[in-house]
């Protein structure tokens, strides 16, 4: 399996940026490490040995980016409203800088966001906001009302980011008709805390006639060995693109 690690000063974010990739061709896929995760998460967690076949044979290729999560919306001593904008310039990192990178050296056109935990998160908000990039965005076990790190604080730049509200509100017709474009599959374990912001996401999507996958899994479901089997259900095989 081809494996490559990158690192470069991102402009956007003042600091230093890294990420691991596998495979060698294939769709395109972002993956978002869960809460306050690095870029080897999913490597030292075994997801890329769950998806050998699929980056041995092309399949997919697989760009693990690191967090700021720390910086942003984990970051206590900041005003929420800076946990917002570091969090909108950590994805203004993604669309900028690494988008471009996964381009240059892939021509797939075809491009997947996918995490676990906060990672699904990361997954489905930046694939609502920016959906002409993206074909597919998986949320796994992902919290979607991002309020409970906010303290009690509300802002346009948080309501941007708060894909529950943010859904509710869309009225661009030309970005309602993006989404629908999109993949959006939202996976959670029917006693997972986060289930019921999954379950509001989802409501407002059909709200907007935005068609999408809400797939409920028995029991809690939110742990490593569950999203090595999600993570084969629902990240396609060749014939899915």
């Amino acid at each position: 399996m081809n494996r490559e690690y990158h690192k470069w000063h991102s402009p956007r974010l003042n600091r230093d940026m890294e990420l691991l990739t596998f495979g060698h061709h294939g769709a395109r896929v972002i993956v978002f490490p869960t809460s306050m995760g690095r870029f080897f998460d999913w490597e030292s967690r075994g997801m890329m040995d769950t998806l050998g076949e699929h980056l041995e044979k092309g399949w997919l290729q697989v760009f693990c980016v690191d967090s700021v999560d720390s910086e942003s919306w984990y970051n206590k001593g900041a005003h929420p409203a800076d946990r917002a904008r570091r969090h909108l310039a950590y994805q203004d990192y993604i669309v900028n800088e690494v988008v471009p990178f996964t381009q240059a050296r892939n021509d797939n056109p075809f491009l997947i966001s996918i995490g676990a935990s906060f990672g699904g998160y990361h997954a489905l908000d930046i694939a609502l906001k920016h959906a002409p990039l993206f074909n597919r965005a998986i949320g796994l076990s992902g919290v979607y009302d991002i309020t409970k790190f906010t303290d009690g604080f509300y802002d346009e730049n948080i309501h941007r980011c708060n894909p529950v509200e943010y859904v509710r509100t869309l009225d661009d017709p030309i970005h309602i008709e993006a989404i629908r474009h999109v993949d959006n599959i939202v996976v959670v374990g029917r006693d997972d805390p986060s289930f019921a912001s999954n379950q509001e996401l989802s409501d407002q999507l059909w709200a907007k006639n935005i068609w999408h996958a809400l797939r409920v899994w028995d029991g809690w479901s939110h742990d490593w060995p569950y999203w090595h089997e999600m993570v084969l259900h629902y990240i396609g095989g060749p014939d899915s693109r």
